[in-house]
């Protein structure tokens, strides 16, 4: 359930979403309130969920892997324990850097990253026989036409 944001918390959030490195003093110096305000502002984002995490954003490339692939799963069964089985494999994979459970003609979709085909080809080894996958399509991802963006907590509702 969504929670309700006040003009300063968009202020704020959106601020973290820019660059969520920035000290708390600077932070408070944007949305006008005092650090001590602004610090307790943070931690209410985070505990009530807003805020699931503060880290880094690393290069995938220039960090070593070359290659970055989208990945279209259907499952072969699915019932309960086949997506149990499924979840579990996709978390212990640290190639899977991002998963979902979609709708239509395939089950998840994941984005993996490699360094060489040989780790993919590990990855969909273990999709396909531990994961329970019965097809895997595999786009190669080319180049980053926009990168992942901030929410657009300001934006006007049409």
């Amino acid at each position: 359930m969504a929670i309700s944001l006040d003009e300063i918390d968009v202020h704020l959030l959106t601020a973290l979403q820019e660059d969520a490195d920035r000290p708390n003093v600077e932070l408070a110096r944007l949305v006008g309130l005092s650090p001590a305000a602004t610090l307790n502002r943070i931690r209410r984002l985070k505990e009530s969920g807003v805020v699931r995490k503060i880290a880094a954003r690393l290069d995938s490339g220039t960090a070593g892997f070359s290659l970055q692939v989208y990945i279209l799963v259907t499952l072969a069964r699915h019932e309960t324990r086949a997506w149990e089985r499924f979840r579990t494999v996709v978390r212990e994979i640290p190639h899977i850097i991002a998963a979902d459970e979609v709708t239509g003609d395939v089950d998840a979709v994941l984005i993996v990253v490699a360094r060489d085909v040989g780790e993919l080809q590990y990855v969909l080894s273990g999709l396909s026989t531990r994961g329970g996958a019965s097809r895997l399509i595999t786009l190669l991802r080319l180049a980053e036409m926009k990168p992942s963006s901030p929410l657009p907590l300001a934006a006007t509702r049409r």
